[in-house]
């Protein structure tokens, strides 16, 4: 029997009086009650981005003070990676079934957004929601992820492994904390789902992303007789029309269109008065298109971007994210149909999503994968997030339905 929550969080189908008691368990973690509770509780604890990215001491106690003492809850077993990453890892190994799911700690910060950290159960035209930070991005998907792993926990009946990772990670925009995650696993999950509000569409593609700096070099002087410096402003809007003239030489794909390369900073030294500048560094973000490599992109525009004398030019790649792109014929794309159609919905919604995230990591390195769950992205770092609750209970049946077609009872 399969436990469906509607969209008031009802059952659909109540737990009959003689089910096991794993299975009351398990229909308890699924309630509405039981996953608003999660979600107020996790926007309740800012674990907001910094300059300390992720070692910042908000989002390593967002995981060890929060969402762990929730884990130990359930009786999960977990442990923690050098970079303050926590993994759980449930289930027989070996058996040729396995399953991660990522969570993510860190949110943007607050911002302008008024009282981002006190969440509140709302009434909108399209239903009940709940408002605080994080809640379109990371934190619903979380908490529905949460539901759905202590529903399979009480039930008790795991037949490969279900791996669970909630990292640092969230808004750094590099594959450092999931790559931490993969060095404690001894073998590769067959697929991954990375758990981030996509309006309960499956992303089955994304694309990926090389940062890289130019600097502009020239010779400081007084600004009294630049004569005497050379200007790097000047020869930064050579390489600019350069960068703006290149032709990336890729071929268009059908869901995202062409590639782009976009600037996207500019800073000038030495910070002085009256000074002729000698360097400029220019950021720069080479969106990358499934297939594509980021070393070959980067490379590509380093050998075509030049200026000449009295001018020089260095480079420096930055962080990296791979694209991804799921195929549809394949077996994770199987199981979602299926445990979408469990979880009371027909068909699934699927769409190509323009930013990157860690489902290209989990691509470039042979799993399948894709990024789902409840929150829209358009309120991705908005000053108004909120988040349907019949959203939040969707989705948590679907994560609890897909881990029973991946590794629960065949």
């Amino acid at each position: 029997m399969y436990p469906i929550l509607g969209a008031s969080g009802k059952f659909a189908q109540s737990p009959p009086c003689d089910a096991a008691f794993g299975e009351v368990l398990a229909f308890d973690h699924l309630s509405q009650e039981r996953l608003v509770s999660l979600l107020t509780t996790f926007v309740a604890y800012p674990s907001q981005q910094s300059e300390l990215q992720e070692s910042d001491p908000a989002v390593r106690s967002f995981i060890r003070d929060c969402a762990a003492p929730l884990l130990e809850e359930m009786g999960a077993r977990f442990s923690y990676d050098q970079m303050g990453n926590l993994v759980l890892d449930a289930g027989p190994k070996g058996t040729g079934r396995s399953i991660l799911f990522v969570g993510y700690a860190m949110t943007h910060p607050g911002a302008a957004m008024s009282d981002p950290f006190t969440p509140k159960v709302i009434e909108t035209a399209r239903g009940q929601a709940v408002r605080g930070r994080g809640v379109a991005e990371q934190k619903t998907a979380l908490a529905a992820l949460f539901g759905a792993l202590g529903a399979a926990l009480a039930e008790g009946r795991l037949e490969g492994q279900l791996i669970f990772a909630l990292t640092t990670a969230g808004e750094t925009g590099r594959h450092d904390a999931v790559a931490s995650v993969m060095q404690m696993l001894a073998d590769k999950p067959a697929c991954a789902v990375v758990c981030i509000g996509t309006d309960n569409r499956v992303a089955i593609g994304n694309k990926g992303r090389v940062d890289f700096d130019i600097f502009v070099h020239g010779k400081a002087s007084h600004s009294s007789a630049p004569w005497n410096g050379v200007n790097a402003i000047n020869g930064a809007q050579h390489v600019l029309q350069q960068i703006e003239a290149l032709d990336l030489d890729v071929a268009d794909h059908p869901a995202f269109g062409p590639a782009t390369l976009t600037p996207t900073a500019i800073d000038s030294s030495p910070k002085a008065t009256h000074t002729v500048p000698d360097t400029v560094r220019m950021t720069f973000d080479r969106r990358l298109l499934p297939g594509e490599s980021p070393e070959a992109a980067y490379e590509a525009i380093r050998g075509r971007v030049s200026v000449d004398s009295p001018w020089s030019l260095s480079f420096r790649r930055g962080p990296v994210m791979f694209p991804n792109e799921l195929a549809l014929d394949g077996p994770l794309f199987k199981k979602l149909h299926t445990a979408f159609s469990r979880a009371g919905q027909r068909e699934l919604a699927s769409f190509h999503c323009n930013f990157a995230l860690d489902a290209g990591y989990f691509s470039r390195n042979g799993i399948e994968a894709v990024m789902l769950g409840p929150g829209e992205v358009d309120q991705f770092h908005s000053n108004e997030e909120q988040v349907l609750v019949a959203d939040l209970v969707h989705m948590a049946n679907v994560y609890y339905q897909l881990i029973r077609c991946s590794v629960g009872p065949s």
